[in-house]
């Protein structure tokens, strides 16, 4: 009767134990989920906030602003086209929120191009490297094709998907390319929208251009954009 007893004892210690350790378990998922809820109502505002600032920065912008894209191998200065006003205004509410600090130039093509705005080159785990050039702010902008917008040396376009997938050659809504070679990318003329220009920093260009890539295209040095702001010599 006593071992009976004891065994009975020591089962229900146990068994408040489990008990007394699923409740912390689940106190601890609750704060971690509540925590996460107020982190998430906080990026929420702070987004908010940002749009409504940059919505009214917009404003009091010139027709066609300029915006420097400041990189860790120097900055390129552009110019965005007033005859493509959808590509224009995107980059402009990008850039002014801040979306686009951080990220890299994530495919380069020395000859030919540069091209960055892809939101996922802020994660570097493999699995999400492996996906560069997929990323973007979850919509796409129709094609604004202006015949005297040519791919230039330093012409800024918007980067999309091809043809089969999309017929309309609508652009991504925030990846973009910097002509290196003119020759190069004149073919793409009337098939990608041109938006802006490189008004100063073409010879950045080709040092970004010039850095060692892998068989993807993808720099084995980070070509990171620290930021893009307005340029100094806007007339607001």
């Amino acid at each position: 009767m006593k071992n009976l007893l004891f065994k009975t004892m020591t089962v229900l210690s146990a068994t408040v134990l489990v008990i007394g350790c699923g409740g912390k378990a689940k106190k601890a998922q609750a704060e971690a989920e509540a925590e996460q809820a107020r982190q998430d109502s906080i990026a929420v505002i702070q987004k908010i906030t940002k749009e409504k600032t940059a919505m009214e920065i917009m404003k009091t912008l010139p027709e066609e602003p300029e915006f420097d894209i400041i990189t860790n191998l120097g900055t390129i200065t552009v110019k965005l086209y007033s005859k493509t006003p959808k590509h224009r205004d995107n980059f402009e509410k990008l850039a002014l929120t801040g979306f686009y600090d951080g990220l890299l130039f994530h495919r380069v093509i020395n000859g030919f191009m540069i091209q960055g705005g892809d939101p996922l080159t802020k994660d570097s785990a493999p699995d999400v490297v492996a996906k560069y050039g997929q990323g973007g702010p979850g919509y796409t902008i129709p094609a604004e094709f202006v015949p005297e917008y040519k791919h230039k040396k330093g012409a800024l376009a918007a980067a999309r998907r091809g043809d089969v997938a999309n017929p309309m050659k609508e652009s991504s809504g925030s990846q973009f390319y910097i002509v290196q070679d003119a020759a190069a990318c004149a073919q793409l003329d009337g098939g990608y929208t041109v938006f802006g220009e490189t008004v100063k920093g073409l010879d950045i260009i080709d040092r970004i251009a010039a850095v060692e890539t892998d068989n993807r295209d993808r720099p084995t040095i980070d070509v990171r954009i620290k930021k893009v702001v307005l340029a100094n010599n806007n007339n607001n």
